[in-house]
């Protein structure tokens, strides 16, 4: 009788939780079971051990082989245990030293050749062996995303062989090495002429990193102007960069680990369904909505969305997470994003365009806007019209925009005055500090209660107008909040200031 312990990583959400691989060897017939709740593609891992252990050159024991995946009771799924299968039943047998194992953790899917093939979730499962203390030994082509856990030390194998040849101290396998970093996107706000309020806006979203929703007729600027929004905003730190990749890379997708430090820019088609946005699934995995965290989730063409679908943003609007509950079990995924959301005024889309090409009725408009719920439009801090912009201003020798990298320094500017003051953007402001940081003088106050009146805006959107004030005093560089600046607040509310006038 014969047991080895080898250590892996599985995947549940965005976590990498610890298994222990015990592999027993006992007499009786020729057989080979895997227990420990293994779904198909782990079950199938025996077939391909055996034939990646015979084409290794190394010996297949004829004797009774009983695999457990520890602990019990949480699902396996994929091929990520092929490795440490192998390694467990060549560690029983003899052929590679039991405490060559110890400090190390293993994961890769065997190719019948004895290759190592890549896995996901290669990142998390990373960090989770830094964490534990141990080396972590990945697939080559994974190596470089893995790399990017700069508290681990991972090593890249190619093959079977060079495993063995490790653990038996014949030849040190390499180092992983993270990829160079890629420049940043070339994406500029000079490409969009005039615009100047949904400039402004853009500008101000970025820097309390605010929701933006822009309405205009097709072909005015929409998607052009949510393009440009990550380039505006200031870098992600180390932990960002590393949360957002490790979202990525739990979901399965190519990652680029050349680009790990860009925000990313997510925009998903409108047939997207609920699942797609939020995530979800047998085996839950991210969806669209944390595949843009710290970044931008661009939405267009917003009323043709289910409303099915639309609703699952209500929750991490507010949140931050979204938490996907199955009978078994709970994931919860991070989500904090900025929503830029497009649409037409009606369904022709040419609806206040002085051409007067809109032939839609009111009634027609009025259901077209209310695809949309008043919930999910009240979380939104920033509603900007887009204007169809004159021939004239898109000639090749129009002046140009201004460019990204001045906004983009402002922005940061403002962005530093808020994290000195509480430690996040002005949109993730908390009531009690929303009180203590915008506060408003006694004519702005009575000013900010009509409006509300006049509106009938719900507490919450007084709120995001007051933290949109604040990001535009910040960008001032005021230390409170000035009319001029409430008043800007509450125009990307649709009011009129002179309305009120007493």
């Amino acid at each position: 009788m014969a047991l080895a312990l080898v250590h892996g990583r599985a995947r549940a959400g965005v976590s990498a939780p610890a298994v222990a691989i015990e592999v027993h060897l006992a007499g009786g017939l020729p057989g080979m079971s895997i227990v420990g709740l293994p779904e198909a593609a782990v079950r199938e891992a025996k077939d391909r051990v055996r034939a990646a252990i015979h084409s290794t050159q190394l010996e297949f024991p004829q004797r009774r082989i009983t695999v457990n995946l520890a602990p019990a009771d949480l699902p396996k799924h994929g091929g990520r245990f092929d490795l440490p299968i192998a390694l467990g039943i060549l560690a029983a047998s003899g052929q590679v030293p039991l405490e060559s194992l110890r400090e190390t953790e293993f994961i890769g899917e065997l190719g019948l050749t004895g290759e190592l093939r890549p896995v996901d979730a290669v990142l998390p499962a990373a960090m989770a062996a830094a964490s534990a203390g141990r080396r972590l030994v990945v697939p080559a082509p994974c190596a470089a995303e893995a790399a990017l856990a700069t508290s681990a030390r991972v090593f890249a194998a190619r093959t079977l062989g060079e495993v063995c040849a490790l653990l038996r101290g014949e030849k040190p396998l390499p180092e992983a090495a993270p990829a160079p970093a890629a420049t940043r996107a070339t994406a500029d706000m000079r490409d969009v002429r005039g615009q100047l309020q949904a400039r402004r806006a853009l500008e101000i979203a970025a820097a309390g990193g605010h929701h933006l929703l822009l309405c205009g007729p097709p072909g005015c600027g929409k998607t052009l102007l949510a393009s440009r929004l990550p380039g505006l905003l200031p870098s992600m730190t180390e932990a960002q960069a590393l949360e957002a990749a490790a979202v990525a890379s739990a979901a399965g997708r190519d990652m680029d680990a050349s680009r790990w430090r860009q925000r990313p820019f997510r925009a998903p088609h409108h047939t997207a369904s609920a699942v797609a946005l939020a995530g979800g699934g047998s085996e839950p995995r991210p969806g669209e909505i944390s595949l843009a965290h710290h970044g931008v989730l661009f939405l267009d063409e917003l009323p043709e969305w289910s409303r099915y679908a639309l609703e699952v943003l209500r929750q991490p609007l507010e949140s931050g997470t979204v938490t996907v509950s199955r009978a078994s079990r709970q994931c919860e995924f991070p989500a904090r994003f900025q929503l830029v959301a497009a649409m037409n005024p009606c369904p022709c889309g040419w609806a206040g365009d002085p051409s007067g090409r809109c032939r839609c009725s009111p009634d027609v408009v009025n259901r077209y806007r209310t695809r949309v719920s008043g919930p999910l439009m009240d979380r939104i801090d920033l509603h900007v019209d887009v204007r169809r912009l004159p021939a004239a201003q898109l000639r090749p020798d129009a002046p140009e925009g201004e460019a990204s990298a001045p906004i983009r320094a402002r922005v940061e500017a403002a962005r530093a005055r808020q994290i000195e003051r509480a430690g996040v953007p002005n949109a993730r402001l908390d009531h009690a500090a929303t009180r203590e940081g915008c506060r408003l003088g006694s004519t702005d106050q009575a000013l900010l209660e009509r409006a509300i009146e006049s509106m009938q805006l719900s507490a919450r959107a007084m709120h995001r107008i007051l933290r949109v004030a604040r990001t535009i005093a910040d960008l001032d560089g005021s230390e409170s909040i000035a009319t001029p600046h409430l008043t800007e607040a509450l125009g990307y509310r649709g009011f009129e200031p002179q309305a009120l006038a007493a």
